[in-house]
């Protein structure tokens, strides 16, 4: 890929009811010379109660939050706008496929923007982290680090930035974190050279899908309670290879595992043992997330793999490989485990805004997007009868309360309002920030904050109580 985007987000929130206000970027070409670069920030939408905590750690002030030149619909078209313009290109950040990218999907989805942008071919995406973690592994001199309380060295991003002598001034700003994101991937490159193009790889579903399908012996990387760890792993059979409720999950065999006393085993004394072990003798590629693959050579140099010749390992993955009633009973114990699983998962109805995994939007629908965004705020109104999929009217219906409220029907518009009331008003400890949950996160705060004698944040805590306030009494009465 020639060009690569290297992003970062502040949010209202952490869980996918947040919203994004603030992305950075920086683009990049494939020696990581700067070629462009986005420093934007939006308005929380209106029905939202943000969390505290969020606001202080990216330095939120609700001037910010509520006056900022572009409102959160206007800010996420200016975001999707120049990551398509941007594209194609490897969309990177720091842990972003754990967050980022799922805030996108969200805020995107309920913005009746299409979710899944900075991946959809030919866009790729990967994740700074998974790259550290591996060159770390390879080379603990790679960067310079501190230790986490439990003793390990952190890869958090603020944590590097301190041990690589960078400015942290700005840190937890979209654009100096998405910038830092840069600056250490640079040290990544010049001291990894020959693994860089490695590294970046499985970028796609399909490069690494490809892999688990092929015979083949690899390094792959975990971290383990804070632990980065290394791996010497063999493909299983390719009809049993994934999971059989979760598609993108892919399955190797860990030879430090003799696997053929196990080969013949009843499903039920497979599952005994695998549960037993102690490192766990298989291991999970989840194919949407990036996982870094190199060569078994780097974990053959490292115990216990180390102590095993060749032929052991070759024969191992060889037995694990062509064994398919083997492979067979591993999906049947994990499809078992889906399934119990399932059982006991709550019942109830799902939120439109929750329910973006549970089923795709038409293409028809999607279709209309851009006609949608631009036209009028009147023909936006007119138009929403032609969405086939009633969450992207529910979510058009929200948008245009939030931004031309005046063009809405006064029973729609009554509507719209009491929902978000009946939401954000609630007593019960809910998906979604409600306003009790809001004052007792800030009290908590404030507790803390007394006892640090910290007068700054117990300021920004009072404007933020006065702000929750003011929602409270918007929708009291409604």
């Amino acid at each position: 890929m020639d060009k690569i985007v290297i992003y970062d987000t502040e949010t209202t929130n952490s869980t996918i009811w947040g919203s994004i206000i603030e992305v950075g970027a920086v683009v990049v070409d494939k020696n990581l010379k700067e070629i462009g670069k986005l420093n934007i920030r939006g308005r929380m939408p209106e029905g939202e109660v943000p969390s505290a905590k969020a606001l202080l750690v990216n330095s939120t002030s609700i001037d910010l939050l509520t006056k900022g030149n572009y409102s959160h619909y206007e800010f996420l078209g200016a975001v999707e706008n120049f990551f398509s313009k941007a594209g194609p290109a490897m969309f990177m950040g720091w842990s972003n496929l754990n967050f980022d990218r799922k805030m996108f999907h969200f805020n995107f989805f309920k913005g009746n923007r299409y979710p899944y942008l900075t991946h959809s071919s030919p866009n790729q995406e990967h994740d700074g982290l998974h790259i550290a973690r591996a060159a770390q592994t390879l080379n603990p001199e790679t960067l310079k680090t501190e230790l986490t309380e439990a003793g390990n060295p952190s890869l958090a991003l603020e944590a590097l930035a301190r041990m690589q002598g960078f400015d942290t001034s700005q840190q937890h700003t979209a654009f100096h974190d998405a910038y830092t994101s840069l600056k250490v991937l640079r040290i990544i490159r010049d001291k990894h050279t020959d693994n860089w193009d490695t590294f970046l790889k499985t970028a796609t579903k399909g490069s690494v899908e490809t892999l688990l399908t092929t015979d083949g012996v690899y390094s792959i990387f975990e971290n383990v309670k804070g632990r980065n760890m290394m791996y010497l792993a063999c493909t299983l059979h390719p009809k049993h290879c994934f999971h059989p409720s979760y598609a993108s999950w892919g399955y190797l065999w860990d030879l430090r595992r003799d696997p053929e006393p196990f080969l013949n085993l009843p499903v039920n004394q497979l599952r005994d043992i695998l549960k037993r072990f102690s490192p766990k003798a298989l291991r999970v590629l989840k194919i949407n997330k990036a996982p870094v693959v190199m060569s078994k050579e780097y974990a053959l140099k490292q115990k216990p793999y180390s102590d095993l010749d060749l032929a052991t390992i070759q024969k191992r993955a060889k037995l694990v490989r062509e064994n398919e009633n083997f492979c067979k009973n591993i999906q049947i114990i994990h499809r078992e485990a889906a399934e119990e699983k399932a059982q006991t998962k709550t019942q109830e109805d799902l939120l439109p805004e929750e329910t973006l995994y549970e089923k795709f939007v038409p293409n028809k629908d999607t279709a209309l997007f851009k006609t949608w965004h631009s036209s009028s705020w009147e023909d936006k109104l007119r138009l929403l009868d032609k969405f086939q999929d009633k969450r992207c009217s529910w979510f058009g219906q929200k948008i245009i309360y939030q931004e031309a409220p005046q063009i809405l029907p006064p029973d729609l518009f009554k509507n719209i309002k009491s929902e978000i009331a009946r939401r954000i008003l609630s007593k019960n400890k809910e998906k979604w920030q409600t306003i009790n949950m809001a004052y007792t996160e800030i009290d908590y705060l404030r507790d803390q904050a007394s006892n640090r004698d910290d007068e700054v944040e117990l300021k920004k805590l009072d404007e933020i109580n006065q702000f929750i306030m003011s929602i409270e009494k918007k929708y009291e009465f409604t």
